[in-house]
């Protein structure tokens, strides 16, 4: 037999988590992946950040994506989606969807949000994922392969300190 729970109760027991969305946009021809260099942290990363509330996350991409980098992309099929349990600072789990945002010619201007970012490049696969945190290195070839088959890949997190 169940216990009814009146639902402000029910949800204010779910777990709750931080939502952040990023691009797989990558250079024409070569092949090689868009990373950003943060002003606020060693490590690179992919365009992307955290979803504001009530946004769509094909939305949240979009947006982050245009005040990045100054483009206006409309994000394809999700390629992963990965997960990390709270570390740090952060107090909430972590839901990052990774888009696929298409293929940019060489020459495509990128206004950079200076406050945010100081620097951009197009990197080979080994390149990108020796820039990115260790945590995150994984999702370079999972997301180039998600592109290759079409089929969405989960990532579970790794391990604390990785």
């Amino acid at each position: 037999m169940s216990t009814w729970t009146e639902p402000d109760v029910f949800y204010a027991q779910l777990a709750a988590f931080h939502a952040t969305t990023a691009a797989l946009i990558t250079e024409a021809g070569t092949g090689r992946i868009l990373l950003v260099k943060p002003v606020y942290k060693d490590a690179w990363a992919w365009p992307g950040g955290y979803l504001d509330a009530g946004e769509y996350p094909h939305d949240g991409c979009t947006r982050e994506v245009a005040e990045e980098l100054g483009l206006k992309i409309s994000p394809g099929q999700l390629l992963l989606v990965d997960f990390a349990l709270p570390a740090g600072k952060r107090q909430r789990a972590l839901i990052n969807m990774l888009f696929d945002c298409g293929e940019l010619p060489a020459d495509t201007p990128i206004r950079l949000r200076e406050d945010e970012l100081s620097t951009w490049a197009f990197l080979t696969e080994d390149e990108a994922a020796e820039r990115l945190p260790a945590a995150e290195r994984h999702r370079v070839a999972a997301a180039v392969r998600a592109r290759r088959t079409g089929l969405t890949t989960y990532l579970p997190g790794l391990p604390p300190g990785l």
